[in-house]
């Protein structure tokens, strides 16, 4: 008898139960974005806001599911008359087909569809890729680091790379229980009684149970089967912490530029002790993001952006020809919101973050439009005359403007990008 292997075994869940369920109906109302793979991500953390989208684009979507990355990015480009091209690339034919009608629906004709595993990259002559996009795919390989080595071995030497991988701390009580239904159902027993067998342990647990007391795991409850199934019946899963995702990616001959939610890296979001804040701020990236994890935990996932360039990628607000620009939000609405004296709240998966804002946060926000410099920012405001108040001098706005960034980049609801 021929005993499966860990992809075959992977295969055959994603054809069973297509993860996350989507309707290609409901392009028609509306489009899914997230995080990694906006278009604005990419071109702020791994172009330096500098990508050009006159030229060619080459990207790759592997292990694309049933297309949520795939359609975003490929409708970014197509709204941006970029000569690109997206490749999608999945074991499942069952995803492939989701993802295919939904690009049918949306009349999308820049992407071209791959059945295969990520691992046979480096020998399936595709070409190089100026981004690859791999969200939720590496945590499910017997061997992660590999599957990051394929990747990288298809990179272009300027390109980037957007990656989502599971946390170790924010999803505790995750593995005791899949070691719990590797003995209540095992993968023997048929699909249907494997995810009975899941929701009458779940029904059942203590208080006292890990997984029930952690409050922030719910895709057993708002993705349906395939979510419970994903989350807690899946053949080879794990999890990872900021240092190993570190080794991963130089094993790979790549490096981390940055996570996302940036704010969420940062210990001095957690920490109100000014001493320890001050000197965790001047730790590396790697080495304040892990210090972060570890002082929250609560990070279910890690967002990250990675490049093999020896230089910095990301985007800096130090060159007033950079244009600012809102990630999913509209400029008046969110300006209306900002209030003198009222912080910005976020709520971090159960940690309240707030942030005071500089007196100009209103007035800047309201000239952002996509198209303006911070310069252009900056005299648009001196032509507005008394109107919320006089124009300050140049140091003034720009260290106010400064304040704003960091702020609302680190909600990633700000980013750049220049002409």
């Amino acid at each position: 008898m021929t005993v499966p292997s860990p992809l075959d075994e992977v295969r055959a869940q994603y054809e069973s139960l297509p993860y996350p369920a989507r309707d290609p109906r409901d392009e028609a109302i509306r489009l899914i974005t997230g995080t990694p793979s906006h278009v604005l991500e990419i071109n702020h953390y791994l172009f330096a806001g500098r990508l050009n989208f006159a030229r060619p684009f080459r990207a790759l979507v592997a292990g694309g599911g049933t297309g949520d990355a795939c359609i975003m990015l490929a409708q970014q480009l197509a709204d941006r008359r970029c000569p690109g091209e997206v490749v999608y690339l999945d074991l499942s034919s069952a995803s492939r087909a989701v993802c295919e009608a939904r690009a049918k629906a949306r009349g999308l004709r820049n992407i071209q569809f791959l059945t295969g595993s990520l691992l046979d990259l480096p020998s399936m002559n595709i070409g190089q890729f100026d981004y690859i996009d791999c969200t939720g795919v590496l945590h499910h390989l017997p061997d992660p680091t590999a599957g990051m080595q394929a990747l990288a071995s298809v990179l272009q030497p300027e390109g980037g790379i957007g990656i989502m991988l599971y946390g170790e701390y924010g999803r505790s009580g995750v593995y005791p229980l899949q070691q719990m239904l590797q003995a209540l159902a095992p993968l023997s027993m048929k699909l249907e009684d494997r995810l009975a067998m899941a929701k009458r342990l779940i029904r059942f647990l203590p208080t006292t149970n890990l997984f029930r007391r952690n409050p922030y795991l719910n895709d057993h409850v708002t993705g349906g089967d395939a979510g419970l199934y994903d989350l807690l019946l899946h053949s080879c899963d794990r999890a990872f912490t900021v240092p190993q995702i570190g080794d991963m990616a130089a094993a790979s001959g790549l490096r981390v530029v940055a996570f996302l939610e940036p704010v969420r890296y940062e210990p001095a979001t957690y920490m109100s002790d000014p001493v320890i804040a001050r000197q965790t701020s001047s730790l590396p990236l790697m080495e304040r993001a892990a210090f972060a994890e570890r002082l929250a935990g609560n990070l279910r996932t890690h967002v990250f952006y990675a490049t093999r360039t020896g230089y910095d990628t990301v985007a800096r607000p130090e060159d007033t020809s950079a244009i600012p620009v809102l990630r999913d939000m509209d400029a008046a609405k969110l300006a209306a919101g900002l209030q003198p004296g009222t912080p910005l709240i976020a709520n971090l998966d159960g940690f309240p973050w707030r942030a005071t804002l500089p007196p100009l946060a209103a007035r800047i926000v309201a000239q952002i439009d996509g198209r303006r410099t911070v310069a252009e920012i900056y005299t648009s405001l001196g032509a507005q005359g008394g109107a919320g108040g006089g124009l300050p001098q140049w140091e003034d706005f720009y260290a106010q403007f400064e304040d704003l960034y960091v702020k609302l980049n680190g909600v990633n609801h700000l980013l750049l990008r220049f002409r």
